[in-house]
């Protein structure tokens, strides 16, 4: 059995747009179990967004992601960006003269490629939250005892350190090389920190200091749950794990556009390591079952079960993109999509309804397709080894 308290945590990883298949796995959970408890909320990038609405949610576990889905399902481009060739033309400019300035005083300041002033509105009216106050659902969930932690993550472009923002009842911080948390009220301006794709969306200032996506460099995305006290961990990546063929099929002919290696990116960065920290925990996990329980200096057995596409999302993202907006398309094929069988970069930013709604739906036929794993996982009386559920 484990060790400690059985406090169950939901990782949400990025993925930009592809974050609607949280929503549509989700749905699917709650099918089966309407009134699960999530006590513990992660989120970074995309899944920082997901995760404050559930945090932040006044209704039972079912509601909240329905709502959610309702969200996800209804969300286009321009409410999250500003998509016209005057605003987009701009910032080519601005970036462009930057760059041949050679640093000079008077170049234009740059701040990112689109205006994301749209998804902040977005934000402050679904969360309630408007002129930089407090999330206020998620103080009220933590007041309940329904929420034990809520936790965002973001990079800190001013020092170069990961910060993990916590909302929460009786947390200990942490501190580790390159990354620490901190106590916040979270904001608007937390989720969107841990949003702003780099270079794409512009970073935020909180405090005195700047931040952008939070996992640009998240060694290990599972650490803010652990440290919260989980000891059950229901993680959704939103990378597609390819099967050996697949991997070694290439994805384009002759030189790579910049998409193709904008989007390896992009993977590398946000989406692989939760592979790796899973590895590791799975390893700790089997050590610690060797281990009398006096002998394990504090540390715990934890479960994990991670859930991902069975669907190429990026390669799904090139079917629905003759339907961006023009000037949109017509960057995003200036970088090469159209180069690309799998343009993981055009799947970041593919906030196209009816793409979003075929992630939601891919997500809940996930669901569904391993509902008995799920249940396993999730069930009461379960026993538990280091090596799963049994």
């Amino acid at each position: 059995m484990r060790d400690g308290a059985d406090d169950l945590a939901l990782v949400l990883t990025g993925g930009g747009a592809r974050a609607a298949y949280q929503a549509g796995l989700l749905a699917g959970i709650a099918e089966r179990f309407p009134d699960l408890a999530i006590p513990i909320l992660t989120g970074v990038s995309a899944g920082a967004i997901n995760a404050a609405h559930l945090a932040a949610h006044p209704g039972g576990f079912k509601s909240a992601v329905d709502d959610l889905v309702r969200l996800w399902s209804g969300l286009t481009v321009d409410q999250v960006f500003r998509v016209g060739p005057g605003s987009l033309g701009r910032n080519v400019v601005r970036w462009g003269t930057r760059l041949l300035s050679g640093g000079s005083p008077g170049a234009p300041q740059v701040r990112g490629l689109v205006d994301t002033s749209p998804l902040r509105r977005f934000l402050e009216i679904v969360l309630d939250a408007r002129d930089g106050r407090p999330i206020p659902g998620i103080r009220e969930n933590l007041e309940r005892g329904g929420l034990k932690a809520v936790a965002v993550v973001t990079t800190s472009y001013t020092t170069g350190q990961t910060v993990v923002w916590v909302q929460g009842r009786e947390i200990r911080l942490w501190t580790r090389p390159q990354r620490r948390s901190a106590h916040a009220e979270l904001t608007i301006d937390h989720v969107m920190a841990s949003a702003a794709l780099p270079l794409f969306f512009p970073a935020v200032q909180i405090g005195n200091a700047w931040y952008g996506d939070g996992g640009i460099r998240l060694a290990a995305p599972l650490s803010p749950a652990l440290h919260l006290g989980a000891s059950r961990i229901l993680a959704i990546s939103t990378r597609y794990d390819r099967s050996g063929a697949e991997a070694d099929t290439p994805a384009i002919a002759g030189y790579p556009p910049p998409a193709q290696v904008l989007g390896v990116l992009l993977n590398a960065i946000f989406l692989d390591l939760i592979d790796q920290d899973a590895l590791r925990l799975e390893r700790l996990n089997r050590l610690l079952e060797r281990l009398p329980e006096d002998q394990r200096d504090g540390m715990r057995i934890v479960e994990l079960m991670v859930l991902r596409p069975s669907v190429d999302l990026g390669r799904l993202a090139r079917e629905f993109e003759p339907r961006l907006p023009r000037a949109f398309r017509f960057l995003t094929r200036g970088l090469g999509t159209r180069e690309t069988s799998s343009p993981d970069a055009l799947a970041m930013v593919m906030f196209q309804p009816d793409y979003l709604q075929r992630v939601i739906e891919v997500g809940r036929a996930d669901a569904e397709a391993r509902a008995d794993e799920i249940a396993a996982f999730l069930a009461p009386d379960r026993v538990v080894h280091a090596g799963g559920v049994r």
